[in-house]
């Protein structure tokens, strides 16, 4: 076993173990930090993927900053709705959760389905791409490229997500913000 696989499977470990407490805990707040280390470990799925822009971005985008405003609005949330959210009924089987549980149900079907008919072997986009020799190999450096594009090319757009990010964080900061009783 190669030291790339020994990656993939330790990233894939940690992403699926990290999203399942995310997804079985009460605490939010530790809930919010395992977040964090899922979207890390996905990540380094994408870097171990030789898709360097798509790490950067989950990382810049999603890490930096969906999950900071997350955050801050855990922070700025008020006591009492917390405590609301804390004493919830956290019954796996309930009426309420019946469409969740059929949306995933049948995303797992869905997903079982392909895994169990997909051909990736045999996908023509691969074949076509092995004759054109359009692969990118391990030896590529794409990131000194992505760099130079994000602060050139791509500036006015990363400059207007961080902005929109910024104006979501104030109106989280505004909604929160406890109005004085009239």
């Amino acid at each position: 076993m190669s030291l790339t696989t020994m990656m993939f499977y330790l990233m894939a470990l940690i992403a699926i173990g990290s999203a399942l407490y995310v997804a079985a805990s009460k605490n939010l707040v530790r809930s919010v930090f395992m977040f964090f280390a899922t979207l890390f470990a996905i990540a380094g799925l994408y870097v171990l993927s030789l898709a360097d822009f798509v790490a950067v971005t989950q990382v810049v985008v999603y890490v930096g900053g969906i999950l900071v405003l997350i955050l801050f609005a855990f922070m700025l949330s008020g006591r009492e709705s917390l405590a609301v959210l804390a004493q919830q009924t956290n019954r796996l089987i309930a009426v309420n959760k019946l469409p969740a549980m059929l949306v995933a149900l049948a995303f797992f079907c869905l997903l079982a389905y392909v895994f169990l008919h997909a051909r990736i072997d045999d996908a023509p986009w691969l074949q076509e791409a092995a004759i054109n020799q359009n692969i990118i190999t391990p030896q590529d450096v794409t990131i000194n490229h992505l760099g130079v594009n994000l602060m050139t090319t791509y500036l006015l757009p990363f400059e207007v997500i961080s902005i929109l990010l910024l104006m979501a964080l104030v109106g989280a900061a505004h909604l929160s913000r406890k109005e004085a009783e009239a």
